[in-house]
């Protein structure tokens, strides 16, 4: 498996990978599979909820040259998968195996139910299969929902575009009981349906697809230029330079004032439930107080406070030397700033975001450092300390 900008993608062969998808469409359990290119890694580092789907799914393929080549950067192979390769083999195996196959079809897009439907009709005449128009949305109504589970699909395609078709399945597959592989395919179906001429073969084979496609659609130079340009100095920043520099960040202590004392809330991390520590984030080029209630907002869904001080690098550590992996960042370690606030809103203001946190709790300043993380707490001392020089 590599990691490029911080989303984990697969290293199974193609083989290798078509043995996995049969095994899991005959597993008790359902699956999804993601197929990332570089617009859509560079969108996930916009997007924390984006990001953390993306590194949800089962399997997430590599469907860009731009990939392999940043694979290289890190010497890892990754092969170039693409969605547009997996659906008509995922269609062959559907008609020769009797998979229910559905397609939730973008309403708007350039392939219309009709024209998906004929298409299966011809090329897969044996296939069980439906076509949902859609509107581009993140989740379904009940009306669309109970379609899909009447017709009880195995194998479901989403041709939404992302982010929003990735989303969909995030929020909904668990939602389908007979469903078994759901994937996010943006336009591979527009290759079917003929609406989009595909490069030549020697064309994708030299990893040059994307001047095909500029050629063919000029008015996508923009983001063509992100998949090609930002991407690759992004992840060349990410493999060769930030691995020897200290991200800045930020912490933040949120408090409040009861009868029992002063309460500061932290927060369990989702990708480590036996880890408690308090909100933070990278300052990403914004002044301290501006960063750090941003943060606040971001993870906890409430605006409900009063910035009462700021404290520039307190604390500096590397993360292989705490037990922490550098995750999204690719940083050797960070400098940590502090915002302390006083919360002035209810419990029910408070809304954690579920790809940040799992749990959230007030705990007194007496058992703040024994319940948060060990790493945390040569940090966390400081951090205390200056709390109590404001709240005293």
């Amino acid at each position: 498996m590599a990691n490029i900008l911080g989303i984990n993608l697969s290293d199974l062969k193609k083989n290798e990978l078509y043995t996995r998808l049969e095994f899991f469409l005959n597993d008790k359990n359902g699956h999804f599979l993601v197929t990332p290119n570089p617009e859509i890694i560079l969108r996930a580092g916009r997007d924390e909820e984006y990001f953390y789907i993306l590194n949800s799914a089962d399997i997430a393929v590599a469907d860009g040259f731009g990939l392999v080549l940043a694979g290289i950067l890190q010497r890892k192979m990754i092969p170039r998968i693409t969605g547009s390769d997996l659906t008509p083999w995922l269609l062959n195996l559907a008609e020769e195996k009797n998979f229910k196959t559905l397609i939730i079809n973008r309403r708007d897009g350039l392939s219309s139910a009709k024209d998906i439907t004929n298409t299966l009709k011809t090329s897969w005449p044996k296939l069980n299969c439906k076509v949902l128009d859609i509107d581009k949305k993140e989740s379904l109504t009940d009306e669309e929902r109970n379609e899909i589970n009447s017709f009880e699909p195995k194998l479901v395609f989403v041709t939404l575009g992302a982010p929003a078709q990735e989303k969909l399945i995030w929020h909904e597959f668990k939602k389908w009981p007979s469903a078994r592989l759901s994937l996010a395919v943006g336009g591979s179906f527009d290759f079917l349906t003929n609406k989009i001429k595909r490069a030549p073969k020697i064309i994708r084979q030299l990893g040059i697809e994307w001047l095909w496609r500029l050629i063919k659609q000029p008015k996508r130079f923009k983001r063509i230029w992100n998949a090609t340009v930002v991407f690759g100095l992004k992840a060349f920043n990410s493999i060769i330079i930030q691995p020897f520099i200290f991200r800045s960040n930020v912490a933040n202590i949120l408090y409040k004032k009861t009868n029992d004392g002063i309460k500061i809330l932290i927060v369990e991390r989702q990708d480590d439930h036996t880890h408690w520590q308090i909100p933070q984030g990278g300052t990403d080029g914004e002044k301290l107080k501006v960063a750090g209630a941003r943060e606040l907002r971001e993870e906890l869904g409430t605006d409900k406070f009063i910035v009462k001080g700021t404290f520039n690098n307190l604390h500096v550590y590397e993360f292989n030397k705490i037990g922490l992996n550098a995750g999204r960042s690719g940083y050797k370690g960070q400098k940590q700033s502090l915002l302390i606030a006083e919360f002035t809103g209810e419990d029910e203001d408070i809304k954690i975001n579920y790809w940040d946190h799992a749990a959230w709790q007030w705990i007194g300043v007496d058992k703040f450092l024994e319940t948060t993380h060990p790493c945390r707490r040569e940090g966390y001392k400081k951090y205390l300390d200056k709390l109590l020089e404001i709240v005293k």
